[in-house]
This record gives C-alpha cells, sequence and structure tokens, in this order.
C-alpha cells in the first residue's frame, strides 16, 4: 500500500532535525534529553504508523525553535518495528537500554502491547499517540503508559450518539481478521449490546482476499439498517467497498477512524460518497488552525488528523516535564497522570486530555463525525457521545 506521505518528507525532517542538534558539535549533544519513536517503516501499520510519526518528529522541531523544554533540546531516536509485537518489544528495550525519557509509540495496538512489556519493567514513560484498543489501558497494570486517542468504545458511542435520530433497531457489523480489527469489533460489538441493537450480520473478510461478494451478501440478506464498518487492512476494506456497490445496496455506512486516513480515499476512490467515519479533528478549532499553518509552512500542504495526533503527544510530554520541573521520570510519570483538562489540536471543541484516575485520556466527548463528500473527507456533521 501506498503511504500517505512520502518517506522522503520524514526522512527529510528527521534528518534537519538531526543536524540541528548536532550543530554543535559534543557539547551540545550533552544539552539533549532523548526521546524514543516506535514506528512501522515497512509493515502492514506504516500507512497510519508514519503520519504519526511525522507529528511527532515535527512537533519536536517545533518545541527545540522554541528553546526547548527545561533548558535541554529533544533528541529522537526513530525505530521500525515493521508492526510485529516481538520485533516491537525488542526495540523498546534499545530505546531503553539508550536511556530515553519517552518512548512514543505508533504502530498497532498488539505491538504497542508488547512494548509494555518493557516500559512497565524499566519505569519508562510510554505514551501511544492514536491507539484505539481498549485492552492496552487493561490487560497491563502498566503505570508508565498513557493512551491519547478515542478508544473503539469511544468511536462506536460516538457513531451511536449520531445515529440515535435514526432510530436504528437492527444492525451488521464488518472487520477484517487483523487482531487489531478483532478488537475494534468487540469493542463495537459491546457498545451495541448494551445499546440494545440487535446485530443481524457480522462479517469478517480474511486477509488476502480477492473479493467480499460472499460475506456481503449474507449481508445484504440480513436487512440491516446500517452497516458499520471496524476494518483496517486497506485492500480489504476496498473489497468491501466494491462489493457494496455491486450488489447495489443502499443501507447508510459508518466507520471508525480508520476511514479518516486519507489512504483509503485514494485506494478506495469514489467508493465511499457519503460514508460518514469517527474523527477526532474539528479543522474549524482554532488549536487545528494553528497546526495548519506550522504543518503547511513545513510541508507546503494541508494536514490530516494523524499527524496531529503525534503532534499533540510530544507536547503533551514535554508539558508534563515542565510541570514536573525535572527529568526524573517519577515525577514525570506523577505529572502525566495528573494531566487535566490539557487542550492540544486533536478533539473536538470544547475537548480535553485528562489522565486523573486513568490512563486512557481522550475526553468521551471528544469525537466528532464527518462525512465524505466528493473523495474528500468533508465538514464535522456530530461530536461527542451524548
Amino acid at each position: 500500500m501506498t503511504s500517505v506521505f512520502t518517506r522522503r518528507a520524514i526522512g527529510a525532517l528527521a534528518m534537519a532535525a538531526t543536524a540541528a542538534l548536532l550543530a554543535g558539535g559534543p557539547a551540545a549533544a550533552q544539552d539533549t534529553i532523548k526521546f524514543g519513536v516506535i514506528t512501522d517503516k515497512t509493515g502492514s501499520a506504516r500507512f497510519y504508523a508514519e503520519p504519526v510519526a511525522e507529528g511527532v518528529i515535527l512537533g519536536a522541531k517545533v518545541i527545540n525553535e522554541k528553546g526547548g523544554v527545561l533548558g535541554k533540546k529533544i533528541e529522537l531516536l526513530i525505530e521500525d518495528d515493521q508492526n510485529i509485537p516481538d520485533i516491537s518489544a525488542s526495540k523498546a528495550r534499545k530505546l531503553t537500554d539508550a536511556g530515553v525519557l519517552f518512548i512514543f509509540t505508533n504502530t498497532a495496538s498488539p505491538a504497542t502491547l508488547a512494548q509494555q512489556t518493557v516500559t512497565v519493567e524499566t519505569k519508562t514513560p510510554h505514551v501511544t499517540p492514536a491507539n484505539s484498543a481498549d485492552f492496552l489501558t487493561t490487560r497491563l497494570n502498566n503505570p508508565y503508559f498513557w493512551q491519547m486517542g478515542p478508544t473503539a468504545s469511544q468511536q462506536a458511542a460516538t457513531l451511536l450518539s449520531f445515529t440515535k435520530s435514526r432510530n436504528y433497531k437492527r444492525v451488521a457489523l464488518m472487520s477484517d481478521n487483523s487482531e487489531l480489527a478483532q478488537a475494534n469489533a468487540g469493542s463495537f460489538r459491546d457498545t451495541f449490546k448494551k445499546a440494545g441493537l440487535e446485530i443481524v450480520a457480522d462479517e469478517v473478510i480474511q486477509r488476502g482476499a480477492t473479493t467480499a461478494v460472499p460475506q456481503m451478501q449474507k449481508v445484504r440478506a440480513a436487512k440491516p439498517d446500517a452497516i458499520f464498518q471496524a476494518a483496517i487492512l486497506g485492500p480489504e476494506m476496498v473489497l468491501f467497498f466494491k462489493a457494496y456497490h455491486e450488489l447495489g445496496m443502499k443501507m447508510p455506512i459508518h466507520g471508525s477512524y480508520n476511514l479518516s486516513i486519507p489512504g483509503y480515499l485514494a485506494i478506495a476512490k469514489d467508493l465511499m460518497e457519503g460514508v460518514t467515519f469517527i474523527d477526532a479533528y474539528d479543522p474549524d478549532k482554532p488549536e487545528v488552525k494553528a497546526f495548519i499553518e506550522v504543518y503547511k509552512k513545513e510541508f507546503g500542504k494541508v494536514p490530516f488528523s494523524l499527524p496531529a495526533y503525534g503532534y499533540d503527544s510530544i507536547h503533551l510530554a514535554v508539558d508534563a516535564i515542565k510541570r514536573a520541573g525535572s527529568f526524573d521520570r517519577e515525577k514525570i510519570r506523577a505529572a502525566m497522570q495528573a494531566t487535566k483538562g490539557w487542550v492540544g489540536v486533536i478533539g473536538a471543541r470544547g475537548s480535553s486530555i485528562s489522565f486523573v484516575d486513568k490512563r486512557a485520556g481522550f475526553d468521551p466527548q471528544g469525537a466528532v463525525v464527518r462525512v465524505i463528500e466528493g473523495n474528500n473527507h468533508g465538514k464535522v456533521v456530530h461530536s461527542g457521545a451524548k
């Protein structure tokens, strides 16, 4: 799958940041703090991992240009885990051995969970800007880990809030067989059942399939009021949309925030008109407008949500360090956990991130629903889960 931005762009930005840090020689290098970034440059998650990493790198550059944090500049150590959990854990170990103060993880939730086995042991502050799996803060009791983006259950609740007036009774759920898609589908399933909805079709497209017609025929026969899309894999998602049109289906489609990735618009060109999807990015929000200007100055193009997740994550980490007034990991952990009402780029207008009494900090009312119009991510049509 083609990445949503060129590796050359992120590589140039990373090299520029490194050059700026090293320009002063060994003395300058001593005046840095190390942050680790685990991304996927070659595997199945690269189309969303790389944009998040881009946002982290851009954020580091902006912060360094403003003087850094507590008198020190940020040095980024970037590792490629190929979205493979075992490799991801080894990369986390490499970064903690290198003395990083924070780890930002951008690949799929299973890989992020594997990294936590290292960060909980080494007591290394660890944040995922955009991972959505609800299990990330529940399977391991890791007080050094925080999740910033909307969880799958929050996404499902927001979609149900948006569709409440349509009075759905019977719905279909579509996913693929990747571990992350199955985790998302599970969260959607639980949310729908709690809301009293009947799931009349629950279909899975296998990785590597060449058609989704058999699954969509079952969905069509079940006559749901709407289809909820929890799939992750790009080619398989295209098969879903193609089969939907080939079979002449008309019921509305509501997607998870994976549909906020522009790469889907390219590979499923003109197949998603009118589809609504979850996002955490409102182009009319003042903080988003400011981010757009910074991004356009750097890249000469308008950004979308994923780089903003990365941009927010490093700014929140720096905010915690400043509140801690120290580079001591325990003080930073306490400051991160005390985060309350932090406003960044991501989230609906009026929403904020808080970690008090929890480690999944996205505002329950912070997700928005947008509509695909003219093969573009269109206007916000709803916000919040109420």
